[in-house]
């Protein structure tokens, strides 16, 4: 006897999963929300969140409001507004069209909504709760809709335990923020939390909302970019090239005003700037590209981020030429005029103006000249290369050196202990061990013993700092800020010594005693850079991802000379370490080169 084994999933289950895929954290709500209420023609978005949205997260809007049964309707599963026929997914301009988002929604929260239309007397509020609806009755109220979700991932334990931090949580709902409005500048915004408000951002044009964002400094930073073309039209700004950062920071793509990530059209903004910019400056940008939709496939992952092209090359094209265009406006690039005369303006004296005839250079050519005869004395034999030490005393470091003029090896050795240390192309140590050769990645292997020494020091609060002559001050935008002010008490325990000014504003006055001569400035926004790419992609602990940041700042670098004792010195704390083998990003940072391995090779 068989039995059926196939069921169909109740709509309770199948919205779990579904928000599963959409609704992954707070941000992830305040996104659909806030892209909801544009789609209704809201002129004025206010934000609401408490406890970074864990708690309770409010969208109020004043768009065009729904009716009894479209309130109602709008917490099935793929209800939409947008789309009726397939092809209509090739000619969408609104943010949402899947339906899926306000069913995921309330599938995992407790959901409050109000809304009216402009023709009706009296709006509706609907109060469902995992998929239930618990009520719903006529309430009077302005035209728009009220939003409301409380207690995310009430009836999924598990979920709500993966959210991170306020602070980091409220870092998601911030970007989701810039994202929705940056491009919409005719949209009045504002955002609170836990009834402070951060953000209040007036109707005006693109620079403007680029300033309201990241503050007045940009006014003078940012340059526009416009080019039009039958294809696709490009609007937007760069950051001029003096005023990058040494950090990923504003790198803004939006395709018909929705935010994308695109790696191959972020190329060609890094591509246009190429001999500007120092290798370890990121270009900054923040660029709407206005195209047909028929020419993009935006149906390809849940939270639209990312985007097909038809014609990616020529976007590319049209982009790279955009940038170009405007860093050629505004005099920044480097400009070759081949209509000039080449004296360069400079006077070389009375003499360089003087008709006098070309005489060709004589060559005298002695062909008795012996290169390798030397004090009068001649080698006898090219091919017996001890002839040529014979007559040498010196040691066998300097005759070691004597050979280090070889292309692309920088070689220095000591002596010492019965030891040989040589660097290999200011990037590997070599010494000598029982079995043979070690060889030691002098990058990674500093970057373990500063690790374990950072981890440490914040285990036990020890301060080793050196004071700034002059203290400098940094301005970061307000996601930073908030990073900072967490990671603030750790840094402190390692040698930072930050005071905050204002708002966006701090000062450096003391930075660890292992920075030496690192600009504090650039130093703090690396770490600040890295720790946010580890915590997003790697998801470390806030005291490991600390040490880890800053020893793979400070950490010798490959192309950096050592001496011989610094060579030793290093190799012995290497080994000092509890783990010696690997950096703590996991590669390796030694081998050892047997000598029978070395024979095999030789013979």
């Amino acid at each position: 006897m068989s039995f059926d084994i196939i069921k169909l999933l109740p709509d309770s289950v199948a919205n779990q999963i579904a928000a599963g895929e959409v609704i992954q954290r707070p941000a992830s709500v305040v996104k659909e929300l806030m892209e909801n209420a544009l789609d209704a023609g809201a002129t004025q978005i206010d934000l609401i969140v408490k406890d970074s949205g864990k708690t309770m997260i409010t969208v109020i809007d004043n768009g065009h409001g729904m009716s009894e049964t479209d309130a109602r309707l709008c917490f099935e599963r793929h209800a939409t507004s947008k789309i009726k026929k397939a092809e209509d997914l090739f000619s969408i301009r609104t943010m949402g069209f899947r339906g899926e988002a306000l069913a995921s929604i309330a599938a995992v929260a407790q959901v409050e909504l109000m809304t009216r239309r402009k023709e009706d007397e009296l709006g509706t509020k609907i109060l469902i709760e995992g998929s239930q609806v618990k009520e719903q009755l006529p309430k009077p109220m302005s035209v728009g809709t009220n939003f409301t979700v409380k207690n995310l991932f009430f009836n999924i334990p598990a979920r709500r335990n993966f959210l991170k931090s306020n602070e980091v949580e409220m870092r998601h709902i911030t970007d989701e923020f810039y994202r929705v409005s940056m491009m919409n500048p005719q949209v009045a915004f504002t955002l609170t939390n836990n009834e402070k408000e951060i953000y209040h951002l007036p109707k005006g044009n693109l620079k403007q909302r680029i300033v309201g964002l990241y503050g007045k400094d940009y006014d003078k930073k940012i340059l526009p970019v416009q080019q039009e073309t039958e294809t696709a039209t490009i609007n937007g700004f760069i950051v001029k090239p003096e005023f990058l950062r040494k950090t990923r920071g504003e790198q803004y793509f939006f395709v018909n005003k929705r935010f994308i990530k695109h790696s191959y059209l972020h190329h060609a903004i890094e591509n246009a700037y190429q001999e500007l910019i120092p290798k370890d400056c990121y270009p900054g940008y923040f660029i709407d590209i206005d195209i047909d939709p028929k020419e993009i496939d935006i149906n390809i992952h849940p939270t639209k981020t990312e985007v097909n092209f038809q014609d990616v090359k020529l976007v590319y094209a049209i982009l790279h030429s955009a940038v170009r265009k405007a860093i050629g406006q505004n005099n920044l690039a480097p400009m070759l005029d081949f209509d000039v005369t080449p004296d360069l303006g400079i006077d070389f004296g009375e003499m360089s103006r003087m008709d006098r005839p070309v005489i060709e250079p004589k060559i005298d050519f002695n062909p008795s000249f012996n290169p390798f005869k030397t004090q009068g004395q001649t080698r006898q034999s090219s091919g017996n290369w001890r002839i040529m030490y014979e007559d040498s005393n010196d040691t066998v470091s300097s005759n070691i050196n004597k050979i280090s003029n070889i292309d692309d090896v920088n070689i220095s050795t000591v002596v010492e202990n019965k030891n040989l240390y040589i660097q290999l192309q200011q990037t590997y140590i070599i010494t000598t061990v029982k079995s043979g050769l070690l060889v030691v990645d002098q990058h990674l292997a500093h970057m373990r013993i500063l690790y374990e020494k950072y981890l440490k020091e914040m285990e036990n609060c020890v301060e080793a700092s050196q004071q700034e002559l002059f203290p400098q001050h940094i301005t970061l935008n307000p996601n930073d800020v908030s990073l900072l002010k967490e990671i603030m008490p750790d840094l402190e325990k390692i040698g930072f010594r930050i005071q905050q000014m204002n708002n966006s504003t701090f000062l450096i006055n003391g930075t660890p005693a292992d920075s030496k001569n690192n600009d504090a400035v650039a130093l703090l926004e690396k770490i600040l850079d890295m720790y946010k790419t580890n915590l997003v992609d790697l998801k470390l602990d806030k005291k490991l991802n600390l040490a880890r940041s800053l020893a793979s700042q400070l950490a010798i670098k490959s192309g950096q000379t050592l001496n011989p004792v610094e060579m030793q010195d290093l190799i012995d704390r290497l080994f000092g370490c509890a783990v010696a083998e690997v950096s703590p990003d996991g590669k390796k940072i030694y081998t050892i080169l047997n000598v029978n391995e070395l024979k095999t090779r030789l013979n």
